[in-house]
């Protein structure tokens, strides 16, 4: 029992930084002649050879080294070799970021890695040792593999078969570092699911995504060829305290018998926190109890510690009333005695007290680890819950048409029950009509269409991707919503598709009151910046042009219309010719001036749209694909949410503003990130530099024009002059890159959701118009992408054209897509 006990506080300690006795790293620099001396010393080194560092290889180092304390206690050093200064043939590579990993033992590679696979500690452990171990850890696919490892194991050794639904987990750790020290007594096996799990009794494969089985080979005969060895399953989650508790339990004794009271039994399981179960024998019994011990021993085996108690001992004084009693684990734990009439009843009762601490955690979710994105888990969880439709208005083929006629507005969301954004959206939906009700807007109508039932009227509106939603006016064309996927951006929208568009104003009064927000009080809120058009007169061969342009924006800002001689006295004002626009930014805020090209509509609305973003924004989730549209660098500022930081972040605010005055910021977009009230930009920032810097911090990002990023020098003043002279040392090249942003493609979160990949293997090139240009490599790739994926899944779907479950192509192109890479 103490070596068990040994054994297990090495490998806890492993885990942990509380059994070490400094801070001093394990992870080792080596010279290209140290690397050639160590190759001869026939240790087992893992290595990795790299040159520039981006985030993620930075994450990945800091991963390395906190394995190197790990793997230390199996003798494997950790090592890493800088090829900007080492040149090592064949293993520094000209590529610009080195994404390989190097199992040595002597001069020999065993197996090499790529970083996205060893992406964390459990990962490369479990990986190294499943390197280490692959002549002792067999690996089966098949049932007949696994009767193949039976027949070789009966009457020799006793198996541990384990499941894992994935490699690199923590699960597959646990079981390589049992592995790496019972592996002389016991013959590991593992397999990843399949056949062996139904051969193992698990009725719904798809939901384990991790298990463990002791076959009892050992003891069976080797004339039994066709019988499997008895088993046992572990009934906790796979970890190394539960592994090591489950294998003692498995050496312990089927049965224990004793001659003693119940309370003054000492066995192992109460030890390792298990049950004990008593029953009480006659001397004319025995045999008879014997077999009964027996028999619910193989059934309890794992979960319960049987003791067979002779009532004929002096020692014994237990009323003849009762044959049995148990005990449960934890000091001072009382023995509680019953009555028994099957067999049954003990299975049973042992059911509801040893209930798996596991089972309480959310109902492990197990099915969620392999989800495709993030939106189908919220979907998942929130299953059980039943959304309020009757706030909205339900369509079909007969209704919808003299619906959509008879409100003044009428909003229609078309979606289908099994896309996880639709139904993750419908929440919001509901809210947004909600709301309406609440402020007492009577004009609009909130509907929605199943186009899974529907599919004639979805046809019919154009309908080609999920969820789309649209607001209808009798007589009027559609106009398509293609805003955040949110409450509040979808309020927004209709609010302001309400007004009037444009306003037709009269008086240089009336455009004061408009630009300043005081005609649309209830709007200034919602809508800040508005557009006013300036013509000459009313007669102006632009203004049915800028009449259509505005009917276009209702929905995006308030605009307005003067067209008299008083707006050519205006344009002298503001230096531009008419026809011209006013963006006005409220009372506070300034009022830009732009001339017009009025040649179509759409171009007009383009040109208004970019009028309209900010010289100097705040990002957020929700402005940030407008102003990547701009496709410019961005200099970018994160400034702290600290109520002392205020006046520091309000100097230098007005200091970046001051840059903009000095006109050599053309190639740049300047912007800031409150990290108070858009919490993403912490990882944003994190995700640019590998670590979290001192606030305010400056950045550079160059995701157009190879993914760079530069970081002003902190405890540098954030100055006009300083920060010149700092981007002039950025364009000149003389100013190293912080980090590097790779601009990789997104890949299926698992690699059974490359559908497309999975057809051209049933039938070569059915997909192949629609799957990616490279096609090597997929599933290696997929694997490592999984967190991106998932994370850049609800990015991507944050704005409606963007998510296309039918694969047909979106009603409009989007434009920002690729983008969203950036944050």
């Amino acid at each position: 029992m103490a070596w068990f006990i040994c054994v297990v506080i090495l490998l806890l300690c492993s885990k942990s930084e509380l059994c070490t006795t400094g801070n001093a790293s394990k992870l080792i620099e080596h010279t290209a002649a140290h690397f050639f001396e160590k190759m001869q010393s026939g240790k087992m080194y893992f290595i990795y050879f790299g040159k520039q560092v981006n985030p993620t290889i930075g994450l990945f180092i800091e991963q390395l080294e906190k394995s190197a304390d790990v793997l230390e206690d199996y003798g494997i050093s950790v090592a890493k070799v800088n090829c900007t200064n080492e040149h090592i043939a064949k293993y520094c590579t000209g590529e610009k970021l080195m994404k390989k990993v190097y199992l040595f033992r002597g001069g020999n590679v065993l197996k090499s890695f790529d970083t996205d696979t060893v992406f964390d500690v459990n990962a490369i452990v479990s990986h190294v040792l499943f390197t280490v171990l692959f002549d002792e850890v067999r690996y089966v696919h098949t049932i007949a593999e696994l009767q193949s490892v039976e027949r070789a194991a009966k009457g020799k050794a006793d198996i541990v078969l384990g499941h894992v639904q994935v490699l690199g987990l923590p699960e597959h750790r646990a079981l390589m570092e049992t592995a790496f020290v019972y592996g002389v007594k016991y013959q590991f096996v593992l397999t990843t699911g399949g056949p062996v799990l139904t051969n193992m009794g698990v009725e719904d494969i798809s939901s384990l995504t991790a298990g463990l089985w002791f076959l009892h080979c050992k003891g069976a005969s080797q004339s039994q060829h066709s019988d499997s060895c008895p088993h046992t399953a572990l009934r906790r989650a796979l970890t190394t305290l539960h592994i090591y508790t489950f294998l003692q339990l498995m050496e312990a004794p089927l049965v224990s018998e004793a001659s003693v009271e119940p309370s003054e039994v000492n066995m192992v399981h109460s030890h390792l926190q298990v049950p004990l179960l008593f029953l009480f024998s006659q001397p004319h019994t025995v045999a008879l109890d014997r077999v009964t011990a027996q028999t619910l021993a193989w059934r309890l085996r794992g979960q319960v510690g049987l003791v067979l108690i002779h009532r004929e001992s002096p020692d014994v004084k237990i009323p003849l009333e009762y044959n049995a009693a148990y005990r449960l684990p934890g000091e001072g734990s009382e023995v509680k005695y019953l009555i028994l009439n099957n067999l049954e009843e003990v299975i049973d009762l042992f059911r509801d007290e040893s209930t798996p601490e596991e089972e309480e955690d959310d109902d492990n979710w197990a099915t969620l680890d392999v989800l495709d994105d993030e939106v189908a888990e919220s979907v998942y969880r929130d299953r059980g819950q039943s959304l309020d439709m009757d706030a909205v208005t339900e369509l079909t083929a007969d209704t919808f048409h003299s619906a959509v006629a008879e409100s003044d507005y009428t909003v229609v969301l078309f979606y289908v029950k099994w896309d996880a954004v639709s139904m993750a959206f419908m929440q919001s939906y509901i809210e947004v009509s909600e709301s309406l009700e609440d402020a007492d807007v009577s004009d609009v109508e909130l509907a929605v269409l199943d186009c899974g039932e529907w599919t004639d009227v979805c046809s019919a509106q154009k309908i080609r991707s999920f969820p789309t939603v649209r607001l209808y006016r009798p007589q009027e064309p559609s106009q398509p919503y293609q805003g955040m996927l949110g409450t509040e951006s979808l309020n927004r929208f209709i609010m302001l598709s309400r007004l009037v568009s444009p306003v037709l104003l009269s008086s240089p009064d009336e455009v004061t009151s408009f630009l300043e927000g005081d005609m649309y009080q209830r709007h200034a809120a919602i809508a800040p910046v508005t557009v006013l058009g300036l013509f000459s007169s009313t007669a102006d061969a632009g203004v049915p042009v800028f009449k259509e342009a505005a009917k276009a924006l209702r929905g995006e800002t308030m605009v307005g219309l003067f067209a008299d001689r008083q707006a050519e006295i205006w344009a002298v004002e503001y230096s531009v010719t008419l026809p011209a626009i006013l963006v006005s930014r409220g009372p506070t805020g300034q009022t830009e001036a732009h001339s017009l090209n009025l040649s179509m509509p759409d171009q007009l609305v383009t040109h208004i749209q970019r009028a309209l973003l900010d010289t100097f924004p705040e990002l957020t989730v929700e402005n940030l694909p407008l102003y990547l549209e701009v496709k410019k660098q961005l200099l970018l500022l994160f400034v702290g949410e600290e109520e002392s930081g205020r006046k520091g972040n309000k100097r230098v605010l007005d200091d970046m503003r001051s840059l903009l005055n000095t006109g050599l910021l053309n190639p740049y977009l300047p912007c800031w990130i409150h990290l108070g009230r858009t919490p993403a930009g912490k990882a944003v920032l994190e995700a640019y530099l590998g670590f979290l810097p001192l606030l305010p911090a400056l950045v550079v990002s160059q995701l157009a024009t190879g993914g760079e990023v530069f970081h002003y020098p902190t405890g540098r003043p954030l100055m006009v002059q300083p920060i010149l002279q700092w981007l002039q040392r950025v364009e000149d090249g003389e100013e190293p890159p912080a980090g590097v942003i790779v601009d990789e493609k997104w890949m299926p979160s698992m690699p059974f959701y490359d559908f497309l990949s999975v057809m051209d293997q049933e039938v070569p090139g059915y997909a192949s118009q629609r799957s990616a240009k490279t096609k090597t490599n997929r599933i290696e790739r997929a694997e490592g992408e999984k967190e991106k994926s998932s994370s850049g899944g609800g990015e991507r779907q944050a704005r409606t054209g963007a998510h296309n479950p039918q694969g047909s192509p979106t009603t409009k192109p989007p434009q920002t897509s690729h983008h969203h890479s950036e944050l």
